[in-house]
């Protein structure tokens, strides 16, 4: 499936001018119709994947909890 500019900028969640910026510096695949970019949408798959995965480990540290320190002695 192909994306213009605009879809690629939402469905990557970042800025129109990012995605220019990165067909500029020829960093993902594109075709020029004559009149517009598309982007095709099947060379992100891999980076969805990695960032959902980071997502992931990043929700799991924040989740465990902290262990209590042996050395606290209680002065009370």
């Amino acid at each position: 499936m192909y994306l213009t500019i605009g879809e690629t900028s939402e469905y990557l969640e970042v800025s129109e001018a990012f995605v220019e910026k990165l067909i500029q510096q020829k960093k993902i695949r594109y075709v020029f119709d004559g009149e517009s970019y598309l982007i095709f949408q099947g060379q992100f798959q891999t980076h969805m994947k990695q960032l959902e995965q980071y997502k992931e480990l990043i929700q799991d540290i924040l989740n465990e909890p902290i262990p209590e320190d042996p050395d606290v002695k209680d002065e009370d």
